[in-house]
């Protein structure tokens, strides 16, 4: 993983120094920056292939043409077998397949690239921008006197004085003789086409397997773990990469009762573990740390959406811990999106079903895969997503709802089709491949504290009078207000708003309310009878 930070249109080295200096998370390793003509190209590195010679920007032809990228291609070996005949390699990095596939292909090249990144390049005066088909890695952009500035982060963004920041969308190029190009959309739904259980187990088995084995691409110095929280996703990732890497290391938080008894995760993480093999570390944060981590969250987050931030506390905890042991760690984000894992979705129509988890998947950039890259940066960590394997995304499309969400043990539960592809493989034992669904901050146990403290520490008057002062903001609750208010004490700029969805139109008051599961209370009932379930198969 590594920090972009650059301009078009003007020579403006003192900026974009200045915008580095905000993203050393993001690259402890290495830092670089290229002039050329009238633009400017910063890099922070994070080094994971080719750690000895990777250094970025990448040149070519003289220093007329180069790049800098943020991500992994993870068929860069493939590229670069068939380009090495025509162009001269100067490094092993997976980043400089991406700029002699350009000169070959132009900015078409996106198409050929299998991995996340977000990058820009540029051709002596012709330059390009280009961001991921899903949107893992992020990239924005914004203009300050009629001069291009981008960066990785929002925070950074704030220093190059643009009149707003604006989030580059996913699956798209940009350059300046075609402006925006979508070269990747999530696939149509043709839900009819695997109805067959057996056949469409084999191959969601077979596409994942081989989603998972090639995210653990690194050189061999770099340690590669997985997340284990004892739930469906990150323990299947878990156990799959346990098969290629001895005492695999992984990782699950959690926090401790007044009675000493651990949160449902970590009782669940051991089970998966001691099943796979794995070298397992566990954190157990007490609530005072909860609300030390407040803070930072938020503002490394940049974000203030209270479902946000309540699952990115956890999510930093378990960042930290595996950042002791690890430089890559993969994780079980994109699961609940393409099979439909949420609980409100067991209350959609089915014919429904398949058209709110496409409408989910193009909303991840803007919530799990923020709170991922984010946390884990802040920790010089880089988290991959094998679920959001774009081979995955397809296969999804094409499986029909009453195999996604069907009735198990007399009840319905989410993923059927999922779990059942991996039954009886010994992946997984059977009380981890079937266990229930929670929320991550559920299953930490630290589900109710930002609400606890939110009500505490911000009085409805405030509340109502931080609403008032922010009618553009998204601010439904005291607890979004007290998470408002820390966030503008980081991030004061009302023009930094325009990426967190005032200018994207995106609505996470409404989709909190779907993945938290909060729809009525038939709901709410079945979860706490299902929960106290688990909580017993747990202790035995």
């Amino acid at each position: 993983m590594c920090g972009l930070a650059g301009c078009y249109g003007v020579r403006d080295e003192t900026t974009i120094n200045r915008m580095l200096d905000a993203l050393p998370h993001r690259g402890p390793n290495d830092r670089g920056l290229h002039q050329y003509g009238d633009m400017v190209l910063g890099h922070t590195r994070l080094s994971i292939v080719d750690v000895a010679n990777g250094h970025q920007p990448i040149l070519a032809n003289g220093g007329s043409q180069g790049i800098i990228s943020n991500g992994e291609i993870y068929n860069f070996r493939k590229l670069r077998t068939r380009l090495s005949p025509t162009y001269r390699f100067k490094t092993k990095s997976d980043s400089e397949v991406i700029l002699h596939l350009y000169q070959e292909k132009g900015p078409e090249c996106v198409k050929e690239l299998d991995g996340m990144f977000a990058f820009a390049l540029f051709d002596g005066d012709d330059f390009m921008l280009a961001r991921d088909p899903i949107g893992i890695k992020p990239l924005y952009y914004g203009y300050h006197k009629d001069n291009l500035y981008f960066s990785s982060e929002l925070g950074a963004m704030t220093l190059a004085g643009v009149d707003e920041v604006h989030e580059f969308p996913a699956g798209q190029y940009y350059t300046p003789d075609e402006g925006f190009v979508k070269y990747y959309q999530i696939p149509e739904i043709e839900d009819h086409l695997l109805t067959n259980i057996e056949e469409t187990s084999h191959l969601i088995r077979e596409t994942f397997i081989k989603a998972v084995k090639k995210r653990l691409l690194a050189d061999p110095e770099i340690p590669v773990g997985s997340f284990c929280s004892g739930g469906l996703d990150s323990s299947l990732v878990a156990a799959i990469a346990a098969d290629e890497i001895p005492h695999l290391h992984t990782f699950v938080v959690g926090m401790e009762d007044d009675d000493g008894d651990v949160s449902d995760d970590i009782k669940a993480g051991r089970i998966a573990a001691k099943h796979i093999g794995s070298t397992h570390h566990e954190l157990l944060f007490t609530e005072d740390e909860y609300y030390e981590a407040l803070p930072i969250v938020i503002k490394k987050l940049e974000s203030y959406d209270p479902s946000l931030v309540r699952c990115a506390i956890p999510c930093y905890f378990t960042c930290k811990l595996a950042a002791d042991y690890v430089t890559v760690v993969l994780t079980g984000e994109g699961a609940d999106e393409l099979f439909t894992g949420y609980h409100y979705m067991k209350h959609f129509p089915f014919d429904k079903l398949n058209m709110e988890a496409r409408r989910c998947i193009g909303n991840l950039h803007n919530i799990n895969l923020q709170r991922a890259d984010r946390m884990g940066m802040f920790f010089g960590l880089e988290l991959r997503v094998p679920f959001l394997d774009v081979a995955m995304v397809d296969l999804s499309m094409k499986i029909p709802p009453e195999l996604k969400i069907r009735e198990h043990e007399g009840a319905k539960i989410e993923k059927w089709i999922l779990r059942k592809a991996f039954e009886d493989t010994d992946y997984l034992p059977d009380e981890i491949l079937w266990r229930y669904k929670v929320q991550y901050t559920q299953g930490a146990g630290c589900e109710s504290l930002g609400e606890r403290v939110a009500e505490k520490e911000m009085s409805h008057e405030e509340f109502e009078r931080i609403k008032a002062e922010n009618p553009k903001a998204t601010i439904n609750s005291r607890e979004a207000a007290y998470y408002f208010k820390i966030f503008r004490q980081f991030h004061p700029q009302d023009s930094i708003l325009g990426s967190i969805g005032i200018w994207t139109g995106f609505d996470f008051a409404e989709e909190r309310e779907r993945v938290r599961g909060t729809v009525d209370g038939d709901l709410k009932h079945e979860h706490k009878e299902k929960e106290k379930e688990d909580k017993q198969i747990m202790a035995a």
